[in-house]
């Protein structure tokens, strides 16, 4: 659903097509990302030293705004000098897991299961540049650098970020939880610093496709995540 292709591309104006930034009248929906004096190894412990307590966000919605039951997806970013680190605490009802998972490397496609994402940009001049970072329950990730004008934007997944994953599932509790850990200057030119603002939406894909649940922070109001109009936003909070 959320992959760009003949049937989900967005409309362009040529091949500098201006910022439109319609759907974000007013001020943005804030995400704020938690300082940290230390980095973490991969980290999926919602009660771990370094996520306890960490302020979030919540994504309980389907890409038109209608609330998704039993899928309340909670959000916790953290920022240090040098990485962005994001936790997804995320409950299901069924998985929909890929058969033989590689976690070596990275899966082209992976967006066809069970997976959290994250799309990041800092372009706040051509809002359709970003980053997106995927992992699944299973610790399969795949990143890719998106640009929608580009001749085949779905070619961006042989980019290289250096992102880090880990995941685990609680089939007790029906919840898995997903981290991802991504080097700051993967994403903006910038030093990272307090105060710095980046365009932000977090998604999720769940269950088999016979009843595929598709979750957004944001609606994105359309039949793609691939909405940039439809971005929030992410600021570095104070040291």
């Amino acid at each position: 659903m959320n992959r760009l292709g003949p049937g989900a591309q967005m409309e362009t104006d040529g091949p500098n097509p201006p910022a439109r930034i319609t759907a974000a009248a007013g001020n943005p929906p804030q995400c704020i990302a938690t300082f940290s004096n230390r980095d973490s190894g991969a980290d999926a412990n919602p009660d771990s030293g370094f996520w306890s307590g960490v302020r979030s966000v919540c994504a309980d919605s389907d890409t038109h705004g209608q609330v998704v039951p039993g899928h309340k997806t909670e959000i916790r970013v953290r920022w240090t000098f040098d990485n962005l680190y994001f936790l997804f605490i995320c409950p299901y009802v069924e998985l929909n897991l890929k058969p033989d998972p590689q976690t070596a490397s990275e899966t082209n496609g992976l967006w066809n299961w069970d997976v959290a994402e994250v799309f990041v940009g800092a372009d706040f001049r051509n809002i359709r540049r970003y980053r997106e970072f995927e992992v699944s329950p299973r610790g399969e990730w795949v990143d890719l650098d998106i640009d929608l004008d580009r001749e085949r934007p779905e070619d961006g997944w042989v980019w290289k970020s250096g992102c880090q994953v880990a995941a685990r599932i609680d089939s007790s509790r029906k919840i898995w939880y997903g981290f991802i850990r991504v080097p700051y200057s993967a994403i903006d030119q910038r030093p990272a610093a307090p105060g710095n603002v980046l365009r932000i939406n977090f998604y999720r894909g769940q269950g088999p496709e016979s009843n595929r649940k598709e979750i957004a922070w944001r609606p994105t109001h359309a039949a793609t995540f691939h909405v940039p109009e439809s971005f929030g936003e992410l600021t570095l909070g104070r040291c």
